[in-house]
């Protein structure tokens, strides 16, 4: 069973990745925006904030890497959403494959999309002078805790794609997700803003996310904060996996 469900997952995200690299457009366009805000707040308004020392584009960078994630899963609802309403579901039902491997797919080649994207950001980042004393281990940690993300906020994309009745509403979800870093430490210290803001800011997922990616970017060892956002971002990635497969099993039962 184990066998039948990874092939038949393997052949369904390469239809999958096979749709993303003839319209390699979505990954530009997922990088666009982030890179924008990065140039934005670098060029534009970082003379102006105060983050208390380095470069700016180093404090920024953490907080675009998520941003590029969030705008990114927005695809995989458009994607699953096509998909559900094009009666390719129905077609799956009547072939011996795995039910969970159609969702699978969509998860799978969400994540290879957006680490292509992430990878773009970085770059971009790095001519506009981003340094990090990171060793192999930091960064590898990084990666880590970005799939982790990544798989969080893909299975909420899967949980709008299977809800939604439009296409608009299929992709709407990410708006929320990508606006909830600018009220967090992805931009400025928490400690600037005023009492009400700052303690959402500081209680909110993307804070925890973000400073530990910071901190590890800077070669320093991870603070306590690196438990709470890995604790986030599974909690997240549970909640939406079992929520997305109920309303799966509804949907095709």
């Amino acid at each position: 069973m184990t066998t039948h469900f990874v092939g038949d997952t393997a052949v369904l995200t390469g239809r999958s990745l096979r749709h993303v690299l003839r319209s390699p457009d979505t990954i530009v366009t997922t990088a666009v925006m982030p890179i924008a805000f990065m140039l934005m707040f670098v060029y534009v308004f970082g003379g102006a904030i105060d983050t208390g020392a380095g470069a700016y584009v180093d404090y920024l960078l953490p907080g675009i890497l998520l941003i590029t994630v969030a705008s990114g899963v927005a695809y995989t609802a458009y994607r699953l959403f096509l998909d559900l309403k094009g009666g390719i579901f129905e077609r799956f039902q009547s072939m011996p494959i795995a039910r969970s491997s159609a969702l699978w797919a969509h998860v799978l080649t969400s994540l290879v999309a957006n680490l292509v994207s992430v990878a773009v950001v970085v770059g971009v980042a790095l001519i506009m002078g981003f340094r990090s004393e990171a060793g192999v281990l930091e960064w590898l940690a990084v990666a880590g805790i970005l799939v982790l993300f990544t798989l969080a906020l893909t299975w909420i994309a899967v949980l709008a794609g299977l809800s939604a009745k439009t296409v608009e509403g299929a992709s709407a979800f990410s708006y929320p997700l990508i606006f909830l870093p600018f009220v967090s430490s992805a931009f400025v210290p928490t400690d600037t803003m005023p009492g009400p803001v700052r303690w959402f800011a500081e209680n909110q997922p993307v804070t925890s996310i973000v400073n530990s990616i910071r901190q590890l970017l800077e070669g320093e060892q991870a603070s306590g904060e690196l438990g709470a956002a890995l604790a986030w971002c599974a909690g997240i990635l549970l909640a939406a996996y079992l929520a997305a497969n109920v309303i799966y099993r509804r949907k095709i039962s």
